[in-house]
């Protein structure tokens, strides 16, 4: 199977996929996990083992419960990553990306920061919970019939959700 070429310096990704990683992306991981100028800004150092690599994932990403591969448009070979991560702030969460050094520039970061969404499940019958998720720009997408069991009883649950093109409060 072909690659398509990477996007010149002129051309703008405007898409990206993401996925779960797998021990089988350390290869292409090591692309910018090992590049001193990708990591500059990292609370870690590069990695200079593909061994250290692999420990990593199996012990820290593969059970992250939102840790992804960001792969261009086409295809499914990773050229970076992004994670969301919680805080020793109970109210934060850490929003992590990293893209190879070849495709700084183009979009790929801001394509897969975009591709983030937050979501919200809320009892139907607690409207006090639903107005402080709208007053906090979040929409209500559907009503998710006998969707769990809380308390022994059948429960219907609202969905909301908050993606990065929503209008932020202000």
């Amino acid at each position: 199977m072909e690659q398509e070429a990477p996007a010149t310096t002129t051309e703008r990704v405007r898409d990206v996929t993401l996925r779960l990683l797998d021990l089988a992306d350390a290869d292409a991981m090591m692309a910018w996990v090992s590049d001193p100028e990708v990591t500059t800004f990292m609370t870690w150092d590069p990695y200079t083992s593909r061994d250290a690599l692999l420990a990593f994932l199996r012990d820290a990403a593969l059970p992250h419960p939102w840790f992804r591969a960001v792969c261009l448009p086409g295809g499914d070979h990773p050229v970076g990553s992004v994670s969301v991560s919680p805080t020793a702030d109970a109210c934060r969460a850490e929003l992590g990306y990293m893209v190879a050094r070849a495709h700084w520039g183009k979009g790929v970061a801001t394509a897969a920061v975009r591709r983030a969404r937050v979501e919200a499940l809320v009892d139907v019958r607690n409207v006090a919970s639903q107005r402080m998720l709208e007053k906090a720009r979040f929409r209500q997408e559907a009503v998710l019939r006998r969707y769990c069991v809380v308390k022994g009883a059948v429960r219907d649950m609202a969905i909301y959700s908050f993606i990065s093109t929503d209008a932020l409060l202000v």
